[in-house]
């Protein structure tokens, strides 16, 4: 019976009400662009060059083929990036802190998850909205927000605390971060040193070195710095990440005008061919090893000097981007659900909306910033639970209209014919809930002056702060991470 049908399929949606499904068609880059873009990066690394530090980077790479002119500058030929892009894993798997499947990126299936961050060097605080220094207490309280959120899938670990050491910012993040969110973990470290803690750290909390890597429940965040350039830190950190065969994201974050040409091909070509230089130093390293293209192709406002995190060419960008790590077959690290804007107003509210629908129609895969105002200074709780919301009812857009033979329900229009209603039905009654239906937004027909939206968010996360901790540690965990504490003198 095609109502039952209709029911069935519903039903099968609800249940997997934290998957995002594309069923809309959508790219910035056809094929030929894409490969005329590849052909350019692939000029860039082999005749222009690339500035390259770090001892054992340079020599690994020189020892594989790599070619150091007088200037300087290093070569890297087309056969390498192939190499690379043959070994590189096409899909991963990334669980929470219990070793529970949690993020599938595969490139078939072209899901998209959505992170926040634990940290930043301000928040917008919920009980007034005022702007504050990051306290070491904000983490949990980020984390905790997040864990309760469905559409917010894992949190980035920074370390910019105002009231900790700076030697020790990052693994006091991680190690609070651990504690108070049960979800995937993504971090990126203030050296080279606090990586290799952190490392040590999740090990020690995942049982062993060997159990993290058959289930990691992190992945590591590491830049170069652009116009083609890549400096010790970053190198030697992509290096720890693959030996440690750790999933890393290689993410270079260019602002045309400043460091990327005015142009926006060749802006995606230099972006893609410092991507490709992670890729092959990964592989090198350990063939095989979980790799992420991340890519922030931005522009530089002459009128205000910063980057953008909100404009059009920026967004325009990184779905073009999703494009070229799609066509590569590699897992795709996006930005969303940020603004420019210093906290949840209109100008905001506006662009975070935008950013989550292009890139919930692109082939991104993990999206972070959800939440970061400001240029990417502060981060907004109330954001986060606004744009879960949003992201909420773009999945009702993104999953598209099926249109097959046996998707129509004719039989029921002939019996309700011309002039009559749906509303006492059963077909109503059995898929009514396939439309969404808003938990903050407002639909009441009739309502009180104002807007109660932030009342509502304020709400949630006071609910969320005062009903518990969240997800308990298993035994051994919390003993793990007091011990890194008193090591670390925290």
């Amino acid at each position: 019976m095609p109502s039952r049908k209709g029911a069935d399929h519903v039903w099968g949606y609800k249940k997997k009400v934290n998957n995002i499904v594309r069923n809309v068609e959508f790219h910035v880059l056809d094929e030929e662009k894409i490969k005329k873009i590849h052909e350019k990066s692939l000029y860039i690394m082999e005749n222009i060059g690339m500035r390259v530090g770090g001892e054992r980077a340079v020599e690994l790479l020189t020892g594989h083929g790599a070619r150091i002119g007088k200037d300087g500058l290093m070569r890297i030929s087309a056969g390498m990036v192939a190499k690379a892009l043959e070994s590189a894993p096409k899909k991963l798997v990334l669980y929470n802190r219990s070793g529970e499947e949690a993020m599938v990126v595969d490139s078939e299936k072209n899901q998209v998850y959505f992170g926040t961050h634990s940290d930043q060097l301000e928040i917008v605080d919920p009980s007034d909205g005022g702007v504050r220094k990051f306290l070491k207490k904000d983490v949990a309280a980020m984390c905790r927000i997040a864990d309760a959120l469905p559409n917010i899938h894992f949190v980035l670990s920074v370390g910019m605390t105002a009231d900790v050491n700076p030697r020790v910012q990052t693994q006091s993040t991680f190690i609070e971060t651990l504690r108070h969110f049960s979800k995937t973990i993504n971090f990126s470290s203030n050296s080279v040193d606090s990586l290799k803690d952190c490392l040590n750290i999740a090990a020690d909390f995942a049982g062993g070195m060997q159990k993290l890597q058959e289930k990691p429940f992190i992945f590591y965040y590491c830049e170069p710095i652009p116009p083609l350039t890549h400096p010790p830190d970053s190198t030697e950190k992509a290096y720890i990440s693959a030996e440690n065969r750790i999933p890393l994201i290689y993410m270079p974050y260019c602002m045309m005008g400043g460091t990327s040409p005015v142009n926006l091909a060749t802006t995606l070509a230099q972006s893609n061919a410092e991507v490709l230089f992670g890729l092959v130093l990964s592989q090198l390293v350990s063939e095989g090893a979980p790799f992420i293209y991340g890519a922030m192709p931005s522009i530089l406002d002459m009128r205000t000097t910063i980057g953008s995190y909100a404009a059009p060419e920026f967004h325009l960008c990184v779905a073009a981007m999703a494009d070229l790590a799609a066509y590569y077959g590699l897992p795709f690290y996006g930005t969303a659900g940020c603004s420019d804007a210093k906290a949840v107003d209109e100008q905001s509210v506006s662009e975070v909306a935008f950013q989550i629908l292009s890139t919930m129609l692109s082939k991104a895969n993990l999206v972070h910033d959800v939440g970061v105002l400001d240029h990417c200074n502060n981060v907004s709780p109330e954001m986060v639970v606004l744009a879960n919301e949003i992201i909420e009812s773009l999945k009702y857009y993104t999953r598209g209209i099926d249109a097959g033979e046996d998707d129509f329900v004719l039989d029921l229009v002939e019996k309700v014919g011309p002039g009559g209603h749906y509303i006492d039905e059963m077909h109503t009654l059995e898929n009514f809930r396939q439309v969404w239906y808003p938990e903050i937004f407002s639909r009441e027909k009739v309502t009180g002056p104002g807007s109660t939206i932030k009342q509502k968010i304020r709400q949630k996360i006071k609910g969320i702060l005062e009903n518990g901790a969240g997800r308990a540690l298993e035994q051994g965990q919390a003993e793990a991470l007091d011990e890194w504490e008193k090591r670390l003198g925290l």
